[in-house]
């Protein structure tokens, strides 16, 4: 993590940000499937639906698959403030306030961040005219994410 002050941090700019967003994405699914790879033996193989193991089974599988996935961000931005995929593309989230984030922030980031994504995603579009070029989602939960500088 940067000793940088957050003000020395510049703001992360679109491209950046949906880089980190691809290769977290796939770490996510990776994720998932051994998760859903281990449910198999249980369903003969099939896929993990209500007809085929029942409805408890199928709810406990569907929460689990949210708390992996809330579990990802919430570990990773709580812990060090950048998830995998933004330390490699050298981005770290931060507070207003300078703090370490929170499992709260973590949660509201989540919530917001698919807020952004339901008008066609125009709440991360929204970083291409926004002054300060944040997002909704950042402005919502009062974070940023900025790029770390290089170290000397």
């Amino acid at each position: 993590m940067s000793t940088a002050s957050p003000a020395s941090n510049p703001t992360a700019g679109l491209w950046r940000r949906l880089a980190a967003m691809v290769y977290d994405l796939l770490l996510v699914i990776a994720v998932l499937m051994v998760c859903t790879a281990l449910f198999l033996p249980f369903t003969g193989g099939e896929g993990v639906s209500l007809g085929v193991v029942g409805p408890v089974v199928y709810y406990f599988y569907r929460v689990l698959l949210l708390v992996l996935v809330v579990g990802y961000f919430g570990l990773f931005w709580t812990r060090r403030g950048q998830t995998l995929g933004m330390a490699a593309w050298r981005l770290r989230l931060e507070r207003d306030d300078g703090c370490r984030l929170t499992w709260a922030d973590a949660l509201k980031r989540l919530a917001a961040a698919c807020l952004s994504w339901l008008p066609v995603g125009l709440g991360y579009l929204w970083v291409l005219v926004d002054r300060d070029r944040l997002a909704w989602h950042d402005r919502l939960t009062h974070l940023r994410v900025v790029v770390e500088l290089k170290q000397q």
